[in-house]
């Protein structure tokens, strides 16, 4: 199991929390496909999702949020 620092999810993200944010919505997204099309299927889809990140596998792109007029 090979662990990911906080340093390596800044390095890619710009910063830790950014990183972590990015990493749980896809594993959010891999949750959705079925168990059996996945590989690798010991490790946690948190895992998978950090190590994308890291290795630049995953693209992203910010969206400003938008003020609501009340």
């Amino acid at each position: 199991m090979r662990i990911t620092t906080p340093t390596e999810v800044a390095r890619q993200a710009g910063n830790k929390y950014l990183g972590v944010l990015v990493a749980a919505k896809f594993a959010r997204y891999l949750n959705e496909f079925p168990k059996d099309q996945l590989a690798h299927q010991g490790e946690k889809l948190t895992t998978k999702a950090l190590q994308a990140l890291t290795d630049g596998e995953l693209n992203y792109k910010l969206v400003r949020r938008r003020r609501s007029e009340a």
